[in-house]
């Protein structure tokens, strides 16, 4: 079993910074990749980044590319999403996932709410 805690969620105008930190805990060993996804009202769950743990590899979705950026830390076993520029349409629910390939499942978080407005 692998848990996730989100965090960092927060209220922030147009064109602000936030910096959302997930920090994985039990069979930690048996995570292969670390992703972030996001579900805006109405809308379904979709892919923002992804953080290879072996390699330090980095995948994004066109819509954040250029201005969030994932990072990991093996030595807290945690990822971390920083988001710059933020728009209205990066208001959502944002979710940590950890996926053992060996397991062939995914674990998720809860989430942590994120809202751009002014």
């Amino acid at each position: 079993q692998v848990q996730l805690v989100e965090s960092g969620g927060d209220l922030v105008q147009p064109g602000g910074s936030l910096r959302l930190s997930c920090v994985a805990s039990g069979k930690i060993l048996s995570i292969n990749v670390m992703s972030w996804y996001r579900q805006a009202p109405g809308k379904q769950r979709e892919f923002v980044a992804s953080w290879l743990t072996s390699g330090d590899k980095a995948l994004y979705a066109d819509s954040v590319k250029g201005r969030f950026t994932i990072s990991g830390d093996n030595t807290k076993n945690a990822i971390y999403l920083q988001m710059n520029s933020l728009k209205s349409e990066d208001t959502a629910v944002y979710y940590c996932k950890a996926e053992d390939w060996t397991e062939a499942y995914d674990y998720w978080g809860r989430g942590t709410q994120v809202t751009v407005s002014s």
